[in-house]
């Protein structure tokens, strides 16, 4: 559509066209879901993917699914009330909710931005020195390729804030880049089936909700663990550990608190309005729901069938552990040596000694290590061999997809910390300080030299930060889309309000309580860090209620006097009169 006004009217006249005419408009006009899919599908989705179908199988295939219908529950109230007020959601928030949630909402967003950009660095490089150009496995080649990344995302951003049409054609090369890696795994998927590999009945059954796996082991591992003796409980708690961070991971990376932020800036950047609002709510449920889920399913589906309870997979044909596994395997199993010699008698130990000790562990202990080593770029890209048969072209797909993927998160990360820092400092949001705001989320591009080990697995922990602080955008909706003097008569009402509530309380509720008990289980050595933060965020909460309280307090009192002051006046000049 040419203009914003068109676009309305063309919008009025399918919605009274019925059914048929409404959806072929949708369809036409839809566009910030899309942009929404692009930042989930990104390299921590993928890495998400990859754990879970390592660790679980098919058992967690419901996971993403439900996190993402959770996610758009929340977007599409953020949209709504987006599209009614005309405005950013941030000054509602700070002058009807609580201060404490606006700036809480807004600082999360920045740190969220910085901490994801890292492994998106990380992700990119090693997809370029491990399925590209391995000759650029050096330091000197990881900067060339670091500087590559953040100087064409710096002008794309750049090219975003001027209104080129060249972000368009970019935008257009990132996703078909990222197209050609999930339509691989899909086509890995149809492989699978095919030759019998992909068992549909655990498929199906892997999309049926399993809390159980957030306190035990999966099924697969049982028959190990009970071949570990007296070191069958450190191997449990190894793995359940592994599995919560990944189901959390896999959670913060369907819908992360900094799309809750993106969201606002890029309806209104469209112009969109009040009219736009059923199109907004069918663009998140058509163009975010279902390539998150058929992609991140393909993969996890690929990965499990790959990986998942095969120790033989992390072993090279001539029985070595493979190079880029070697340190995280060398890494379980000395912390399982480590307890049965006690730490300092083995730190004791000769380095000679200490390998025969680890190549002398029970066979059930070191392939418990070799199904939970962490799988990584080069390892997920073997799961396109049986689609290729070659296995160079599946590392270059694979390569070029992931680099897509890493790419096009770190420029909308970098487009969203613009936003984000224009907004908290009241700047217009372009020019200077946009770009200023755009680069500080480009710091990111450190990643790879400090964080240089397990590259992949560094979207794991970043997720669980991320994770901890959805909350804080999900109460604040909740409590806007409620509120009266922010929406007026574009709050909901009636059944509308009702089931509105009920599904943001779900998301909440199950978002929340998940997110509380990751925070208020971290420690920071023995410092209690996650209960510190949760309690100390509860004191502001409520010391920006009252503030707030007072401040609206004053406000009337303030408005009563003026008014009583007119009235003095009023009857002062009548006096005289």
């Amino acid at each position: 559509m040419a203009t914003s006004e068109t676009e309305k009217k063309y919008l009025s006249q399918a919605e009274a066209s019925g059914f048929l005419s409404r959806l072929v408009a949708y369809t036409k006009l839809s566009g910030p879901g899309w942009l929404q899919s692009a930042i989930t599908l990104g390299g921590g989705s993928l890495a998400s993917s990859l754990f879970l179908g390592v660790l679980a199988g098919y058992s967690l295939l419901w996971l993403q699914p439900m996190a993402i219908i959770l996610g758009i529950i929340m977007l599409s109230a953020i949209s709504h009330v987006t599209l009614s007020t005309g405005q950013s959601p941030f000054t509602s928030i700070n002058n009807e909710i609580n201060p404490v949630l606006g700036w809480g909402w807004a600082i999360a967003t920045i740190m969220a931005n910085i901490v994801w950009c890292l492994p998106q660095f990380s992700l990119g490089t090693a997809a370029v020195t491990q399925n590209l150009l391995p000759e650029f496995n050096n330091t000197g080649g990881k900067v060339l390729i670091c500087a590559f990344m953040l100087g064409t995302a710096f002008l794309v951003v750049r090219a975003y804030d001027k209104g080129s049409t060249g972000v368009k054609i970019f935008d257009l090369i990132l996703k078909i880049m990222v197209g050609i890696v999930v339509i691989s795994f899909f086509g890995v998927v149809i492989k699978l089936s095919t030759s019998g590999q992909a068992n549909w009945n655990e498929i199906a059954s892997g999309f049926v909700p399993n809390f159980s796996l957030f306190s035990t082991p999966a099924d697969v591992y049982l028959p190990f663990l009970e071949q570990t003796g007296e070191f069958k409980s450190f191997w449990e708690e190894k793995i359940v550990g592994l599995q919560q961070d990944v189901m959390i991971s896999a959670a913060a990376t369907a819908v992360g608190i900094n799309m809750t932020f993106f969201m606002p800036f890029v309806l209104l950047r469209r112009k969109w309005g009040r009219e736009h609002r059923g199109l907004a709510k069918f663009d998140l449920w058509t163009a975010l729901l279902i390539p998150y889920i058929v992609a991140t399913s393909c993969v996890v589906i690929a990965a499990g069938t790959r990986f998942n309870g095969k120790p033989e997979s992390a072993f090279n044909n001539d029985g070595g552990i493979h190079a880029n596994l070697e340190k995280g395997y060398t890494s379980l199993v000395k912390a399982r040596a480590e307890l049965e010699w006690e730490k300092n008698k083995f730190d004791a130990l000769a380095p000679i000694q200490q390998d025969a000790v680890l190549e002398s562990l029970p066979e059930a202990d070191q392939q418990l290590a070799a199904m939970l080593v962490k799988r990584d770029a080069f390892n997920l890209a073997e799961s396109l061999e049986s689609l290729f048969e070659s296995k160079a072209f599946s590392h270059y797909i694979f390569g070029i997809g992931v680099l897509g993927m890493a790419l096009s998160t770190i420029i909308i990360l970098m487009t969203i910390n613009g936003h984000a820092i224009c907004e908290v400092l009241g700047k217009s949001h372009s020019g200077n300080t946009f770009l200023g705001g755009a680069l500080l989320a480009g710091l990111g591009v450190l990643g790879p030299f400090f964080w240089n080990d397990a590259a992949f697995w560094l979207a794991v922990p970043t997720s669980i930060l991320g994770f901890t602080l959805i909350p804080v955008a999900y109460l604040s909706f909740f409590l806007l889309m409620n509120n009266l003097q922010v929406l007026g008569r574009e709050r909901p009402t009636g059944l509308a309000r009702i089931l509105w509530n009920i599904f943001m309380l779900i998301s909440l509720s199950v978002m929340g309580i998940a997110a509380m008990y990751v925070a208020w289980n971290k420690t920071w050595g023995i410092v209690p860090f996650g209960k510190i933060a949760l309690i100390s965020f509860g004191i502001l909460m409520l010391i920006g209620h009252f503030t707030l309280k007072n401040k609206k307090l004053i406000k009337k009192v303030d408005g009563l006097e003026m008014k009583l002051k007119r009235i003095s006046e009023q009857f002062a000049s009548k006096s005289a009169n």
